[in-house]
């Protein structure tokens, strides 16, 4: 049996609630399978380098979390124009990433048979975890995931060509692939060895660093030794990949605790509710900041009693907020550089840094192509200045040091161009003020925020601006920005 799509019709059913994929979504299991697969994904060099150069999942891996998800969610939904949509946003944001890694090879985000790996590992993933839990798929079951899996390929590259057509080929595509090409990448290192020892906590959890540290130092061990234990054995053995003892066992205990999540009633368990609820802070005007608040207060109480039951060493708060009372709440150079500029938590601030801040606000803002491509374009221009300005080494990027020593530098002309296009952006009817409906669609759609500013009479230019800047040159916290590029 074959599983070539037909067209229209044939995507139609493979899609939307129905489909295989919507099954596993909100399945505990699918999130050691998405490790899984990120993991062999960041195996093959291209993804590898990729990912290394120009991904935020090691500063803000909670936000990429919540990128991905809605991204499965728009291309696997049964709305096609969406899809579509999604589809092209995706291609532009691949396109933006190309370079060589550090053994010179190119690498290329748009290469199709790259794409077709990351597929690849998905649906593996996905038929292992439910092998791993006990509850291996039929072959009709896997035939119908399988395409699937190759109509959201098509969705992407036209065609999926790049995959055999056939499941039995699959296998032998997929054991070459991993017997033949993925290497110990530094990306794959940095996933199993410092992501879960260093993960920085969600928004929900940001106020008890203490119980979050204590936790982390418990469970990212284990994740990372059941992570290592699922990974195909020829792939652990050409990359030199520990298995530590008891670990097999402790994986197939993992999956089949997960797997016991099929006993409870059908929507017990929500990824999306889930997703967003680690997302929102206490001065959210989400309906359950209240909730959130409450609970968040209690996770103190019970964090300041671990702390002075089992004191931690070190430094248990990597992201320190402001003290109160300072003025205008301003951040410390260090704080600002970390939190903010260096997006992909490399230490530096280079292009990749920039333009995931472009990315992350064209994504919240779900920018038409000229929108994004404007943003992009003043983001760029204000690399340069930047570079020009702070870049005092000549090595292409700017450290901390550079950055602290030349702070004023960042409220060039090129910053105040971003800020304007971000307001016209949201200044949909081009009468030169954001009115309520726009503010909305901006801050509390598209942030989960609410602005101090009053909006009864608009949100000027200007006023827009100035806020802005105030946080991107004047390192003041931000009651709207700081979800979106600060927080993990």
């Amino acid at each position: 049996m074959t599983t070539q799509t037909t067209g229209t019709a044939d995507e139609a059913s493979l899609f939307g609630p129905k489909s295989q994929f919507s099954a596993f979504f909100d399945d505990p299991r699918w999130a050691l399978a998405m490790i899984r697969a990120t993991v062999l994904e960041a195996a093959h060099p291209q993804i590898g380098a990729a990912l290394a150069d120009n991904s935020t999942f090691v500063a803000h891996p909670w936000r990429r979390l919540r990128n991905t998800f809605l991204s499965m969610r728009r291309m696997f939904g049964t709305d096609p124009a969406e899809r579509e949509r999604e589809a092209a946003r995706l291609n532009r944001l691949h396109a933006r990433m190309n370079g060589s890694d550090s053994r010179g090879r190119a690498y290329d985000a748009m290469d199709r048979a790259t794409r077709a790996w990351v597929v690849a590992t998905l649906f593996e993933s996905a038929v292992t975890m439910c092998r791993l839990s006990g509850q291996p798929l039929d072959q009709d079951t896997m035939e119908r995931m399988y395409a699937e899996y190759r109509t959201f390929l098509a969705a992407l590259d036209g065609d999926a060509a790049e995959l055999p057509e056939d499941l039995n080929d699959f296998w032998r595509y997929f054991d070459r692939v991993v017997e033949n090409e993925l290497e110990n990448t530094e990306a794959a290192r940095v996933i199993l060895y410092r992501l879960f020892d260093h993960l920085p906590a969600p928004a929900l959890l940001d106020g008890t660093p203490t119980l979050w540290a204590a936790g982390r130092a418990v469970v990212g061990p284990l994740l990372g030794a059941i992570t290592v234990a699922s990974l195909p054995e020829p792939y652990r053995r050409r990359a030199g990949l520990p298995e530590l003892p008891g670990a097999a066992t402790l994986m197939q205990g993992a999956y089949l605790a997960a797997g016991l999540a099929r006993f409870l009633p059908e929507g017990w368990i929500d990824a999306e509710s889930i997703i967003e609820t680690l997302s929102l802070s206490p001065d959210s005007d989400d309906p359950r900041a209240r909730t959130v608040t409450a609970l968040r207060a209690r996770m103190k109480r019970a964090s300041a009693l671990l702390r002075l039951l089992t004191p931690l060493s070190g430094d248990t708060n990597p992201h320190p907020a402001p003290s109160a009372g300072t003025e205008e709440n301003r951040r410390s150079a260090e704080d600002f550089f970390r939190r903010v500029l260096d997006q992909t938590g490399d230490g530096h601030l280079d292009w990749p840094d920039l333009a995931a801040m472009a990315r992350e606000l064209s994504t919240r803002l779900d920018l038409d192509e000229p929108e994004e491509t404007r943003l992009y374009d003043a983001f760029a221009a204000w690399w340069r200045e930047l570079q020009a300005a702070l870049d005092t080494d000549g090595d292409g990027r700017v450290s901390a040091d550079e950055y602290a020593a030349a702070v004023p530098s960042l409220a060039g002309p090129a910053l105040i161009r971003v800020a304007e296009v971000l307001f016209d952006a949201t200044d949909k009817d081009g009468n030169g003020t954001i009115d309520a409906d726009e503010y909305r669609n901006l801050f509390r759609t598209a942030f989960h925020r609410d602005l101090t500013t009053n909006t009864d009479g608009g949100y000027g230019r200007s006023a827009f601006v100035g806020d802005f800047l105030s946080f991107m040159s004047g390192h003041r916290t931000s009651t709207q920005y700081d979800p979106l590029l600060a927080e993990a």
